[in-house]
């Protein structure tokens, strides 16, 4: 059996992004959380301040056996903007950010050349890709009641309205990388 590994990503609202990914086979777990800020144990409402300089971000944890890095940051930079500078659609601040928060050099490196990749083919028109890479120093888990957010709240009028598309998107888009 692999091993699992992880990955942290911000794409905007956590809700958003863990139910996109939430779709992947090979992905055993995905946790909403905060990254890159200067506050230990920062609350969502001390992070929606703008002041801890964290990011909402997901923890992936899936099986490379079945899913490659790669394959995460395809889905990541097909769910979100990565051309718009602190927020996503209506989310507006810097815990909005677009980021990836790497685990060791391989990642990094991956990541790097992907986004290298991108911008050489044009994937974004002329829009530059503002991505935040950084290592990932700490992971805080977000409060329970942002875990599985979108699965316990389909009715929420944010849900259909934000993380739905991302959700269609991942199946359209990805079908032969969601889960039967």
């Amino acid at each position: 059996m692999t091993e699992s590994e992880l990955a942290t990503l911000g794409g905007g609202c956590f809700w958003c992004t863990e139910a996109a990914f939430k779709e992947l086979d090979g992905v055993s777990e995905v946790t909403s959380g905060y990254a890159g800020g200067h506050v230990e144990n920062p609350t969502y409402e001390a992070v929606c301040s703008g002041d801890t300089g964290h990011a909402e971000v997901i923890q992936v944890e899936y099986d490379p056996g079945k899913l490659s890095y790669e394959d995460l940051l395809q889905v990541f930079f097909t769910v979100h903007d990565p051309t718009q500078l602190n927020r996503q659609g209506p989310d507006v601040g810097t815990q909005y950010r677009s980021a990836v928060f790497y685990h060791d050099d391989e990642q990094k490196q991956t990541v790097e050349r992907f986004i290298s990749e991108l911008e050489a083919e044009g994937a974004y028109d002329e829009d530059e890709i503002v991505t935040e890479i950084s290592p990932l120093e700490e992971f805080y888990e977000a409060e329970e009641y942002h875990q599985d957010y979108y699965e316990k709240n389909p009715s929420d009028q944010y849900c259909s309205i934000q993380a739905e598309p991302k959700v269609k998107k991942v199946r359209e888009k990805f079908k032969d990388k969601v889960k039967q």
